[in-house]
């Protein structure tokens, strides 16, 4: 046998050992690369409850975005001005001045003295007040400059009020300002550089911290100055991370084997799910999220314990069975304690209130169930830390009021259940509790049709389901499952309903008019009109199921016989007369045809006593293991014997038969 004939096979399998492969995949992808020595904290964590931190390797404090905007606006709001001198225009102005000498010899008296004063103090080109405000001035010659005082300078309206204030009103037919010159500019470009330089120089990282330095106790109150030291030094450390295959390989062998036990638990002790990829996606499915969110959890520093990990075995519950739920519970603890400090704490938390919810929701038939569960999950996990934490842990962490707020949020997530359900029964359609409850429901337009139409076939199905529900409740089983399949089990007569027994109210039978392969085929036809009827109405497939096994493969044996009685060979026409199939394949299928036959072979009988119930009863029974209707079912003796004793008490009650007691 080739490889590919091989895979086509097991394609089952193939597909199963492919999926957890690229779960592990992702999950090896996802765990964290190095020991996980605490987490990022926030205002939530008013203390160090792990270990002492101490750094691995040298790591620098970098600055936040604030501080670092913070510096900048410092710098340019202190950046010095740079005011070049300037000699040549001044020298212009002078020579232009001396030339009053000759021409007017009584001004340039007065203004030469004047001139000399200002151009010795200098003069400076005039800013705003704004532009000045706490700036130093220097002034700049080539390469040299010099720290100045701005007001020591004249500016062109100083020294213009300068001179007139000097020539104390004497009036010159001279403009000074043709013979004032700035003597020091505004150098825009050398400032600019000064700036550009010193923004240059700011550095992002505040100070450097050495391997081996402790960052935080194990016990200490944590300050915004820690928990910034801390945050930083998880994010220095993921910045940092170097890939290793080594490690990845290992880690995805780790993986690999804790989602193959989840497989191997599967295979081994409910093969049910293990022959439905769908179910068994999604179980891999909700690793998959659980592991997911807990590592954008860790990355991003959230609380990780807020998280509400009990949701898992209510999920896997409602629609599997507590022991798949615990398992699968159990994988998915341990997958995420790789992302905690303290592993065992985090199982101890996780595991147990999740075997608490399984309690409080062992039987779904309220919705308030979920809401106890709730309820009981945050007592575990205030129950579980307190004395974890007072034995082996931090005493302190149990007096912090925040220690608790990561408990409340995962508790009251755990009411996520109620959407979950609806959305993972629609997604993957699979069928919960809460569902059958509505479908047992008797104003569901199906089983009110049923009512009006077909009384009897109704009050059939009613005897039919508390039968079956009470015998599964006995050997085991999904009680609400057999209940929604024996309401359903029967709608395909809402066709021809008159050819059964059941709604003859009259006596009179359309049967004594046709031929007899003629009855059977109206007789057999119901189960398939039944299935075409629930999927018209969206029933989901496990309830389908019942309607497809209720009869099995057997014969529809009084027109069987009757066809033999006219003188047919019987053996030759005998798959004219058999129902399709397929048999039971579940205990609760089994359970339906027996509670079937035995309800309505019961309206045949012509007296009801203890005798006739207990042959009817046996012979029913007998019939369909004589016929292999239980060889693909779950069911053992030991649970047909108990469903036998069941049956006849139920019988005897509804018949009011008296039981006689000896003298």
């Amino acid at each position: 046998m080739d490889i590919f004939s091989l895979v086509r096979a097991k394609h089952n399998l193939v597909f199963k050992l492919a999926l957890i492969a690229f779960v592990s995949f992702l999950l090896a992808l996802m765990l964290p690369y190095r020991e996980v020595k605490g987490h990022k904290v926030d205002a939530f964590n008013a203390i160090w409850p792990y270990a002492d931190l101490v750094t691995d390797q040298d790591f620098f404090i970098r600055k936040s975005e604030l501080e670092l905007k913070t510096e900048k606006e410092k710098i340019i709001r202190e950046t010095p001005l740079f005011f070049e001198i300037t000699s040549g225009e001044k020298e212009e102005r002078l020579a232009q001045l001396s030339l009053l000498e000759t021409s007017q010899p009584k001004a340039y008296a007065a203004l030469k003295p004047l001139f000399d004063s200002i151009y010795k103090r200098g003069v400076i080109e005039s800013l705003d007040e704004e532009q000045l405000k706490n700036k130093q001035i220097f002034e700049t010659n080539g390469f040299y400059a010099e720290a100045v005082t701005y007001y020591d300078f004249f500016t062109i309206k100083s020294a213009v009020e300068f001179i007139e204030s000097r020539l104390g009103g004497q009036v010159l037919s001279v403009n000074y300002l043709d013979y004032l010159a700035l003597t020091h500019r505004y150098s825009k470009s050398k400032t600019e550089l000064y700036l550009n330089s010193k923004l240059e120089q700011v550095s992002v990282y505040r100070n450097v911290i050495k391997a081996g330095h402790v960052l935080v106790k194990q016990g200490q109150t944590l300050t915004n100055n820690t928990r910034n030291l801390i945050n930083r030094y998880y994010y220095f450390q993921n910045q940092n991370v170097a890939f290793s295959w080594l490690k990845f390989f290992a880690k995805w062998g780790l993986t690999f084997l804790l989602s193959l036990v989840l497989l191997v638990f599967l295979a081994f002790f409910r093969k049910q799910i293990f022959g439905q990829n769908k179910q068994v996606a999604f179980l891999f499915f909700l690793l998959l999220v659980a592991v997911t969110t807990t590592f954008l959890f860790h990355k991003f520093g959230f609380m990780v314990l807020a998280l509400p990990y009990a949701l898992v075995p209510i999920l896997v519950r409602v629609f599997f069975d507590g022991r798949t739920a615990l398992f699968t519970h159990l994988m998915i603890v341990l997958h995420c304690s790789f992302f905690m400090p303290d592993k065992l704490e985090f199982i101890l938390l996780q595991l147990i209130p999740g075997i608490g919810t399984l309690f409080a929701v062992a039987e779904m038939r309220k919705r308030q169930q979920i809401l106890n569960a709730a309820a009981l999950v945050f007592l575990f996990y205030v129950f579980i830390f307190v004395c974890y934490e007072l034995s082996f842990g931090t005493p302190l962490a149990v007096s912090k009021f925040t220690s608790y707020v990561p408990f409340a949020i995962s508790s009251m997530l755990v009411l996520l259940a109620y959407p979950l359900i609806y959305l993972t029964e629609k997604f993957f359609g699979f069928i919960s509790d809460f569902k059958l409850l509505e479908l047992c429901d008797l104003n569901q337009p199906l089983l009110r049709k049923l009512s009006k139409e077909v009384p009897g076939t109704f009050q059939h199905s009613l005897q039919v389901a508390n039968l079956a529900e009470e015998a599964i409740f006995y050997i085991g089983g999904n009680s609400l499952l057999v209940r929604a399949g024996a309401m359903y089990h029967d709608i395909g007569k809402l066709k021809n309903p008159y050819y059964f027994t059941e709604n003859q109210a009259d006596g009179f039978s359309p049967h004594q008019e046709i031929e007899p392969v003629e009855s059977a085929r109206i007789i057999i036809e119901h189960v398939i009109v039944g299935i075409e009827m629930a999927k018209k109405y969206n029933l989901p497939e496990s309830v389908i199921d019942f309607i497809r096994t209720h009869h099995g493969t057997t014969s529809v044996r009084y027109f069987l016989n009757l066809f033999e009685k006219q003188g047919h060979d019987s053996i030759a026409a005998e798959g004219r007369f058999r129902y399709p199939g397929p048999i039971p394949f579940s205990k609760e299928t089994a359970v339906l045809m027996i509670a079937d036959g035995v309800e309505a072979a019961s309206r045949s009988l012509k007296s009801h006593d203890a005798l006739t119930i207990n042959d009817l009863v046996d012979n029913i029974i007998d019939y369909k293991i004589a016929h292999q209707q239980f060889i693909n079912s779950d069911i053992t003796f030991k649970d047909i014997t108990t469903i036998k004793k069941i049956f006849k008490k139920r019988l005897m009650n509804i018949y009011h038969v008296r039981i006689e007691y000896p003298d």
